[in-house]
């Protein structure tokens, strides 16, 4: 989450010119790049220098020097006093027109709003977006955390509990294809620490019908999800319930795991899954 970086690694991308895997048409190289660009810097989370970028995306100091002053004149990038840039106000704009146009993110926006109570504990949306889970949807608690969501943050979906809850869908070889570089990023010492092990992780999570996040993403954190599903009772989204570890007491989260199947099954309900697709 936003308390840690994310450790730096090369994104893997295809060359400039080369064509995208699976697609017909050839990729243009400067959107390519400003594209990789911008990936590389909101992964990072934290500033960087035009000479860092230069380096990790192997490209020539003029060309991301170019790319940098472009992406700042249209706001998607900011450069501070010390010359080092950030992700800029407009990526907001992106984010936001995505959720606006995504069903699963209103509906679970009008769950709260025609409840008219907001939840006790964090609730977190998510999408995956190829081997993240992609926050589309947040709730946050008045109670501490020592972290917040926010709407576009993405976390390796292997280490979050929506992500997870969406991965246990997924058959095996095609979670060893998305992560077929490893599991490379981590945000503490928890979490699993190889592909193998997480599909036996995710296997245990199809079972029982939800995920855990015991602090692989923030200590002291932990989180249980829940997929949500469609009409045509196809995943489209997970569902987490983000709680302090030191509240689980002697039923070991039981009130809050019940509380994500709760809300995956009232947004797969609005979404007009049935009780025999969209249950587990």
């Amino acid at each position: 989450m936003e308390a840690r970086a994310l450790p730096s690694a090369a994104p893997h991308r295809p060359a400039p010119g080369r064509r995208a895997p699976g697609r017909g048409t050839a990729l243009v190289p400067a959107v390519s790049r400003a594209l990789t660009l911008l990936e590389r810097l909101a992964g990072a989370r934290e500033p960087m220098t035009l000479a860092r970028l230069a380096h990790e995306l192997a490209l020539p100091k003029s060309s991301v020097h170019g790319l940098c002053n472009t992406l700042v004149a249209f706001g998607y990038l900011r450069r501070l006093p010390d010359g080092a840039f950030l992700i800029g106000p407009r990526v907001m704009g992106l984010a936001q027109a995505f959720v606006s146009g995504t069903d699963v993110a209103q509906e679970f926006n009008a769950l709260w709003a025609d409840s008219g109570a907001e939840p006790e504990e964090t609730v977190v949306l998510s999408v995956l977006s190829g081997g993240d889970a992609l926050y589309i949807g947040v709730r946050n608690s008045a109670r501490p955390l020592g972290l917040a969501f926010s709407v576009g943050m993405r976390l390796p979906a292997y280490l979050s509990g929506s992500g997870k809850a969406m991965l246990s869908l997924l058959p095996p070889d095609e979670v060893r294809r998305l992560y077929a570089d490893g599991l490379q990023k981590r945000l503490t010492r928890k979490g699993p620490r190889d592909v193998e092990a997480l599909i036996r992780e995710l296997a245990a999570t199809r079972r029982r019908g939800y995920s855990v996040d015991e602090e692989a993403v923030r200590e002291g954190v932990c989180a249980f999800g829940a997929p949500v599903f469609d009409a045509t009772g196809h995943a489209v989204a997970g569902i987490a319930v983000c709680v302090n570890k030191a509240l689980l007491g002697v039923g070991k989260g039981t009130r809050y795991r019940r509380l994500a199947l709760d809300v995956a099954a009232a947004l797969s309900e609005r979404l007009g899954a049935t009780p025999s697709k969209g249950a587990r």
